[in-house]
This record gives structure tokens, sequence and C-alpha cells, in this order.
């Protein structure tokens, strides 16, 4: 994030790259950088004859050239966005010739999505040379929470931690998507509100009660009556709530209690950093440490991959969903 902002900043002050390689496995920067450049280099006079927007499926790295090329009218520059241009992966380091003599007046933005450049090719060096290759790295999970919180915080916004784990629960690690999310709250929420579950579960339709993150904490204090509402609930909402998601999440919860009993310090601070969790929550593993031991939790992972196996139809005879996470739920707090 820091370096978008960086890029943004050099861009207000004058400081314009000739070519912006923008690549990797977050989409999200990349066309937040793209649409900022398009948006906020040219005029809006000047954009009908000196900005154009072309996709890697449509034009070939000669066209992309030869509108490179191109002087600007009636301005001082002309802004050549390729959007979709990993479509364009086998023929990129054609793009060399171009990278190492760059027209000076055209500020040329290749998004090459869930891709990379070589770092050991000509087209790479070229471009450190004169513009700036940016690399858009996915975060893990346990970042996702943060960098919901720092989005939220730069609107005038917080969010109370159950209602993060939900979004990140539901949406995964896909920012644009966690992002529209957001924007819908941010509308019909007044500034410096606190987003609640209740927020997320009236505007967004996860429920608050019954998701993989309560499930998880009944478990862990074998809280068996609130787990089997849960699982019923899930059984009802299949498509909201697929069998693969929740044994992916239990998976997570005991692989972390077996590195829980393995820890010699056992401090909260020291627990938090080991599994990758806020301290807020390190009661929560505490709990389930208590009440799953080390043998315990290993048969669970067990228990977890054989659901899996059953999940995706192998030697199961076709049991529903909602069966196979009965029976699991059955041998895991028994």
């Amino acid at each position: 994030m820091s370096d978008v902002t960086k890029i943004v900043s050099d861009i207000k002050s004058g400081n314009i790259k000739p070519i912006y390689f923008l690549m990797g496995e977050e989409p999200y920067y990349i066309d937040k950088i793209s649409e900022y450049i398009e948006e906020n280099i040219l005029s809006e006079e000047e954009k009908g004859f000196n900005q154009m927007v072309l996709y890697g499926r449509d034009v070939s790295i000669d066209d992309i050239v030869d509108n490179a090329k191109r002087f600007p009218m009636m301005a001082d520059k002309q802004v050549v966005i390729i959007k979709e241009a990993q479509d364009l992966s086998r023929t990129i380091e054609n793009l060399t010739l171009y990278a190492n003599n760059p027209q000076p007046s055209t500020v040329l933005v290749i998004c090459y999505k869930y891709k990379k450049l070589d770092k050991r090719k000509a087209l790479y060096k070229a471009i450190q040379k004169v513009g700036l290759v940016y690399e858009s790295k996915k975060l893990y999970e346990n970042q996702v929470a943060d960098w919901i919180r720092r989005v939220l915080a730069g609107k005038n916004y917080k969010i109370d931690t159950k209602a993060t784990l939900m979004l990140v629960e539901f949406l995964g690690t896909d920012l644009s998507k966690i992002s529209n999310e957001l924007d819908k709250l941010m509308v019909v929420l007044p500034k410096t509100s606190t987003i609640s579950p209740k927020d997320i579960e009236v505007n967004i339709g996860i429920s608050k009660d019954y998701n993989n993150f309560e499930l998880r904490k009944a478990i862990g204090e074998k809280n068996i009556v609130k787990a089997n509402e849960i699982i019923n609930y899930f059984g009802q909402n299949q498509k909201a709530n697929p069998l693969v998601v929740t044994i992916s999440l239990l998976n997570s919860l005991f692989t972390q209690l077996l590195i829980y009993h393995s820890l010699k310090d056992k401090s909260k601070n020291s627990i938090a950093k080991s599994l990758g969790i806020s301290p807020f929550f390190v009661s929560d593993y505490s709990i389930a440490a208590k009440n799953y031991p080390m043998r315990k939790v290993s048969q669970v992972i067990s228990l977890l991959r054989e659901a899996d196996i059953k999940s995706k139809g192998v030697g199961a005879n076709a049991l529903p969903a909602r069966d196979i996470l009965k029976e699991l739920l059955f041998k895991i707090m028994h």
C-alpha cells in the first residue's frame, strides 16, 4: 500500500514515468493505479484526442508501439493504457525495443494481471531503467483484516473485530470484492461509524450468528447445541456456506491448535505471533486447547481429511453435505 501511495504522490508532483508496468497476482492495486492515471494525468479537454484504452486480446505489440510513438495533440502528453495485457504474455518481450527508447511525451500503462515479468530478461531491465515496474502481491488471509481496517480508517470509519472476520471468511482475500462490499457499507452508514456484525448481516447478507467463524468458536468451546444450530443453518443455505470452505477453516483451526500445543512460551503475545492471529482471539484458542489435547487434535485433522475426500464424492455414496458435516461434528466433539 505504501508503494501505491508513493506512485500516486510522484504523479501528483509531476514525476511521471514514460512506462508503468503493473503486474502480479492481486488485480486490485493494478486497477487502482491505472484508474488514477486514467483520471488524473490529462485534463478532460485533453483526453478526447490524447488518451486511449486498449485490450491485450485485441492488439499486438506492434499496435501498442505504434500508438505509443504518436505525438500528443494540443497537450504535453498522451496516455495509452493496455488492460488485460497478460493476453500478450507470449510476445510481451517484443516490447523491449520500445522500452529501450520510449516516447518521452507518452505515458504507457501496461496492466499485466496474474502474471509477472521474468526479472532476468531484457524487458524487465529496460523498464526498470526508464519507467516503473510495480508488483501487486496477493495478501495472506491474516493480512486482510489489517488492510480492511486501514482502508476504512482512511475514510473515517472503524470496524468491529468480529465484523472484519466475517468479511474475510465470506469473501476470502479478494480485495476487489471486499472493497465493493465496504463501499456499500459506507454508502448507508454515516462517517465515524463503527461497522458492526449487525451492519454486515443487514447490508451484505452474511449471518452474524450462523457462519464459519461462529462454528469454529462453538467447536472450540465444545458447545454442541450451538454447533448443531449452525450446521443445520448451513444445510438449509448450502450455496452460501459450501462444505469445502467449512472443512478448510476447521482444518486451519486444528492446525493452529497443533502449533499452540507445541509452544513453550504460552504468553498472549507469543501465541498471537506464532498462530498469526489477533491477541483479541488468544483466549478462544486457549479454551479450545484445553478441550482438545494434542492427541485429539491429531485425530481431528485426520477426520477433516476424510470429510474433505467425502465432500468430493470419493467413497461417500454421494452423501449430502449436511450429513457429512453432521457426522464430522459428532466425531470431533465426542
